[in-house]
């Protein structure tokens, strides 16, 4: 659903521009608090949220190559605002569709830049917060555990991708350039891309779900949907009697002011911290997912145009559509220009664009991370200092 340069006018391309700009400002400063983790506690060990976070827009990057078929000569790819947001929140999630689109038009001039604004309303502003919407709404009425989030996501990633196609309606309403039919647009926009939508729902239901299987604690939906996961079960003695408690039982106790069962209300001692799990496996593997995707699974990819493309070509709005600014680049159209072979062009370029995503991904959201750690101290601690003359 990438929206070429010249689909929409000049000035409903500015205006959209502002709603993207200003969504993401606003997403900025929430990913600070998602990136942080549960209650800013950085259960994760919140060094590691940034490069997760960085993974997921490689991810979404290079899933997005893998254009799928649908009815009548038309293909679909992955929006990905619903596997995103489940995975890193709401507000990162944007970002993150927001660097795949500003990768993809800058280096690989698909979607126009003029038209960058309208691609980062349609496919982050819209559908992120649409399809996490739906996400915590089931969730809440479903029965609680992993088959819940597994559900629930899918529901989340089918309504995003027509909600998109709404949304890209709405914006051609307004400053569409060709004299089409706004209910044809509507009615073929919103049918091919409820088709699209089952795809997109799929792959991330499947995405999710494995994630779920081998490491919950890292699917951002599923917080206080899934139990709790046990990272290390202590057992044994602690001086002056007694056991140490397991990390479920101590946050319990926390909770409830009230020491852990098996620890001796004044202990003697007090166990070593116990520290998060390693997720170099889960990243290497998610990483290792992407480069495979892009660099040799996108040879395959459905060569039909995509949903957009289809009916810009039935109604003729293509005609209005304007050369990419960056046409002439080295890696335009998914390919690099000094390597001959289609397969290896292609698959080189896919490589490129995952490092690139993660790398810009990663470097934002380390950035966003950091300022979130420096933030200064509330003012309700600082006024509580000075009742105790500190």
């Amino acid at each position: 659903m990438h929206v070429p340069d010249g689909f929409i006018d000049a000035p409903v391309s500015l205006a959209a521009g502002a709603v993207a700009a200003g969504a993401v400002a606003v997403s900025l400063r929430g990913a600070r608090r998602e990136l942080a983790g549960p209650a800013g506690a950085g259960g994760l060990g919140e060094e590691r949220t940034a490069p997760l976070a960085g993974l997921v827009a490689a991810f979404v990057f290079a899933v997005q190559m893998l254009n799928f078929p649908v009815a009548g000569g038309t293909s679909g790819h992955l929006l990905g605002g619903a596997l995103a947001a489940v995975l890193v929140g709401p507000y990162t999630g944007v970002l993150c569709v927001s660097v795949v689109l500003l990768m993809q038009s800058v280096l690989f001039a698909d979607g126009g830049l003029t038209a960058l604004g309208v691609n980062i309303t349609d496919m982050a502003v819209v559908a992120v917060p649409v399809a996490y919407g739906l996400f915590r709404a089931l969730v809440r009425v479903l029965p609680r555990g992993r088959g819940a989030v597994t559900g629930a996501a899918f529901a989340a990633a089918l309504v995003s991708v027509p909600a998109a196609a709404v949304a890209f309606t709405a914006l051609y309403a307004l400053g569409g350039t060709a004299d089409v039919s706004l209910g044809k647009v509507f009615t073929a926009m919103v049918g091919v891309h409820v088709l699209i939508g089952l795809g997109e729902a799929a792959i991330t239901a499947l995405t999710v779900g494995a994630v779920l299987s081998v490491r919950p604690d890292l699917v951002y939906g599923a917080r206080g949907v899934t139990a709790p996961l046990v990272l290390r079960d202590v057992t044994a003695a602690v001086p002056g009697g007694g056991t140490a408690a397991t990390t479920e039982d101590a946050a319990r106790a926390d909770a409830e002011g009230a020491p852990a069962e098996g620890v001796p209300a004044e202990p003697a001692a007090v166990p070593a911290p116990v520290r998060g799990r390693s997720t170099r496996r889960v990243w290497l593997a998610g990483l290792a997912t992407a480069l495979v995707c892009a660099g040799v699974v996108s040879f395959y990819a459905s060569a039909d145009p995509d949903g957009l493309e289809k009916v810009a070509a039935d109604q003729g709005i293509d005609e209005q559509a304007e050369e990419h600014g960056l046409a002439d680049s080295p890696l335009a159209d998914y390919g690099v220009a000094d390597i001959s072979d289609t397969r290896l062009s292609g698959g080189t370029a896919g490589v490129i664009g995952v490092g690139a995503t993660l790398a810009v991904g990663t470097g934002v959201f380390v950035v966003v991370r950091r300022r979130r750690a420096s933030a200064p101290a509330p003012a309700a601690s600082a006024s509580g200092a000075d009742r105790d003359g500190h």
